[in-house]
């Protein structure tokens, strides 16, 4: 399928958000998936064909209303032939493994509209016995449609970005490579939201395990047979995204002075550790090679048989880092209030919310009006207050 094509053409977007089973292959048009009655009365299912007229691969009026078909002819309930459509039978080759062993006359008094006009009043025609027959066939199926690596960085298509017509704000996100430092709970779900922009890659650094009480701050939910594995973090999420996109890249280790060039070169780097001492070198490191970061805390401690505590996200970037120090410490300390063990996953989720919702800020894809680099959501009061604005 050609999935750029078909998300620039308004009718053909329409029939894949109704769910309908299209492909754009050697110039045609193909919807798959059509139910039909066949001769025998049996319900049968076969496909429709359609030249495509296109300006700059973006469809145009139909010029033509024949339609092609590829299957026996489609039958009335009684198996008598719908003649009303009948036009010829050429048995001829479209594409690889694609023959129109008919073709269909059905003309509107003004043509159809579009493509969807076109397809959508075939699939009635023929599919009309079938379901007369049995009212569950359809030739909406919402088939998952799968993406060649060279047409997405997703293995199937982003219906919901399709659906709610926002593929062109996402392109901001392509082209990006993003790091996160630090799979634990928050860095889980930083990589979770990540994972569903077209980053092209996002790299993941972590060397501990992933271990029972990490399932229960965390995205998704790990079997005991995946917990009994004792897999590296990174690897155990490698594993779950890979199978909804490409470019992750796992790396079983902490991101130390000898490797931290591999944080040289890319867009972002979410930094989601407890270690100030760490999380110091890193920094230091990244405005070293102009690499924008997003630093996030966590600090929740008990307090009369309540928890309290405070969220914090900072950003720096090559052009402002001269609140850094004031905001993330570069010491280990008893007192430091982003440093205590408390993990509950709803904080770790909105921590990583935060971190997020900043990055495509940054991006262009929400607006930001304030442009703070420091933000800090404080529990007890629901407080969410913003600091250190661009100048």
């Amino acid at each position: 399928m050609l999935l750029a094509q078909i998300n620039r053409s308004r009718d053909l977007k329409q029939l894949v958000d109704e769910g309908f089973e299209i492909e754009v292959k050697g110039g045609h048009l193909i919807a798959h998936h059509i139910p039909y009655v066949n001769s025998s009365c049996q319900i049968k299912y076969g496909k429709l064909i359609s030249t495509l007229a296109l300006n700059n691969d973006i469809t145009m009026k139909p010029d033509t209303h024949v339609m092609g078909f590829m299957g026996e002819h489609p039958c009335n309930k009684d198996g008598s032939m719908i003649t009303a459509i009948q036009h010829s039978s050429p048995n001829q080759q479209i594409a690889d493994g694609i023959v129109m062993n008919h073709s269909f006359s059905n003309r509107p008094p003004n043509g159809y509209d579009d493509y969807h006009h076109k397809v959508t009043q075939y699939v009635k025609i023929i599919s009309a016995p079938a379901q007369s027959i049995d009212n569950a066939v359809t030739a909406q199926t919402f088939k998952v449609l799968e993406c060649s690596e060279d047409e997405s960085v997703f293995l199937y298509m982003d219906s919901n970005s399709s659906r709610a017509n926002i593929n062109q704000l996402n392109g901001k996100f392509k082209g990006q490579r993003i790091g996160i430092v630090g799979l634990g709970g928050t860095g889980s779900y930083v990589l979770d939201l990540v994972a569903k922009t077209p980053v092209d890659e996002i790299l993941l650094f972590d060397n501990d395990e992933f271990l029972q009480h990490n399932a229960f701050r965390s995205p998704s939910a790990a079997s005991i047979e995946t917990l009994n594995k004792r897999m590296k973090k990174v690897d155990y999420y490698a594993s779950i995204y890979s199978q909804m996109r490409r470019g992750i890249k796992a790396f079983p280790e902490k991101v130390t002075e000898a490797n931290i060039d591999l944080l040289k070169g890319l867009s972002y780097v979410f930094i989601c550790i407890d270690s100030n001492n760490a999380r110091s070198i890193i920094i230091s490191k990244l405005r070293e090679f102009g690499v924008t970061f997003i630093d996030v805390g966590l600090g929740v401690n008990v307090a009369d048989e309540n928890l309290v505590g405070t969220l914090r996200v900072t950003v720096g970037t090559p052009e402002k880092h001269d609140h850094i120090p004031s905001r993330i410490g570069v010491a280990e300390t008893d007192d430091n209030e982003y440093a205590t063990n408390i993990q509950i996953a709803d904080l770790n989720a909105f921590n990583a919310l935060m971190a997020v919702i900043k990055w495509k800020k940054m991006c262009g894809f929400y607006q930001d009006l304030k442009e703070e680099y420091n933000s800090t959501f404080v529990i007890n009061t629901g407080q969410l207050l913003h600091d250190d604005y661009t100048a």
